[in-house]
């Protein structure tokens, strides 16, 4: 099999240009209503969305490749990284790692891609790794690599990737073409366009012995954060892992030719997606004030308490969520007074319901 390196047209990519210019414009309005969404929020809500949208990538870029991190720890080393808070949470190398590095990627969004950049990110990630023989800089093992599956005895080569020795030069060539596509560059690409094809060349050339993944789509990140001139705090890995399947199908149908349309199709999908990910918890975030403050007088200080804690744990709360907030409450103190209920928004009864709560069951606080 010639893979797409192999080709005499590498790494020169092509497309349909036109298929993309309706969600070229769709991510660019996306970034518009993050942003007007973005202003409604204060300070602390502000903090909270940086912190859940930045531990929530660490976890699930690492949870596509198999590692489960903790949450708590991630959110702490992140914390403590942007000023927001020290605790005395311990934190293993692999949690301060990849907090390390979604921090870095959301200070550094604009600075230029370069070799020192990459190195560092390793070096974050493999921290804790005995088993890596070159960390922080380009792997120069002579054995192949190759992403395989399947049993030992029988493994199914599903993309090998240049020979180490070629790796420094295919990166020059990267990070070359990644600064002259940026906005204001030389040759400048719409911005789904050029992070599709950053995280697709990169993980092509897969310079790094390991972390190739992870790698890849922070440089997407990157990508898309310089089109917007800001952090976009896009949930693109979380949506990734969601369809993890679809997305190394996706890689795998277009490792052996440089026409990647069908590859750009997918991805631009994903990150469409991932945008409205993000902008539905901006959104929590507003209708969680909003119905504070909808609640302010009915609660006593327990039940405030516990509805706090859930709405900080973001729109998943935490396990059981609202109803067993209530439920408790209602075994401990079964006698109640109730209170009378102000008429719902149809957003607010959105909300409530998308928090396990109905008009019904909040009639019982006070």
């Amino acid at each position: 099999m010639r893979w797409n390196w192999q080709r005499r047209d590498w790494p020169n990519f092509s497309w349909r240009h036109a298929r993309f210019v309706k969600a070229e414009e769709q991510f660019l309005v996306g970034g518009g209503v993050f942003v007007g969404a973005v202003k409604h929020l204060g300070a602390e809500d502000r903090d909270q969305l940086t912190v859940e949208s930045m531990s929530t990538e660490a976890l699930t870029t690492s949870e596509i490749e198999g590692e489960i991190l903790d949450r708590a720890s991630v959110q702490s080393s992140i914390r403590r990284q942007l000023g927001l808070g020290v605790d005395r949470r311990p934190v293993k190398p692999a949690e301060q790692g990849i907090a390390e590095m979604m921090v870095d990627l959301h200070q550094s969004f604009a600075a230029p891609l370069s070799d020192e950049m990459l190195f560092a990110w390793h070096r974050m990630l493999a921290a804790d790794r005995r088993d890596l023989k070159d960390i922080g800089r380009y792997r120069r093992h002579e054995d192949p690599m190759q992403v395989v599956s399947g049993p030992l005895h029988a493994p199914k080569v599903h993309f090998e990737a240049p020979p180490s020795a070629d790796a420094p030069n295919e990166m020059r060539r990267f990070i070359d073409w990644f600064n002259r596509t940026r906005p204001g560059g030389a040759e400048p690409l719409p911005a789904l366009t050029r992070a599709g094809v950053a995280h697709f060349y990169f993980v092509c050339i897969h310079p790094f012995e390991d972390g190739n993944g992870r790698i890849g789509r922070a440089i997407a990140e990157k990508a898309l954060a310089q089109s917007l001139g800001r952090p976009t705090l896009t949930a693109l890995a979380a949506t990734i892992l969601a369809k993890r399947k679809g997305y190394y199908d996706a890689l795998e149908r277009n490792n052996t030719q440089t026409e990647i349309t069908d590859w750009l199709a997918w991805f631009a999908a994903t990150v469409i997606e991932a945008q409205r990910r993000t902008i539905a918890l901006v959104e929590f975030l507003i209708d969680k004030t909003r119905l504070l403050d909808r609640l302010s007088g009915l609660l006593n200080a327990r039940q405030q308490k516990a509805l706090l804690r859930m709405l900080r744990e973001g729109p998943e709360g935490f396990a059981g969520g609202l109803r067993a907030i209530i439920s408790a409450s209602q075994e401990r103190r079964p006698r109640r007074r109730r209170a009378t209920w102000p008429i719902w928004s149809r957003r607010e009864l959105w909300f409530a319901r998308a928090s396990g709560v109905t008009p019904a069951i909040a009639l019982t606080f006070r």
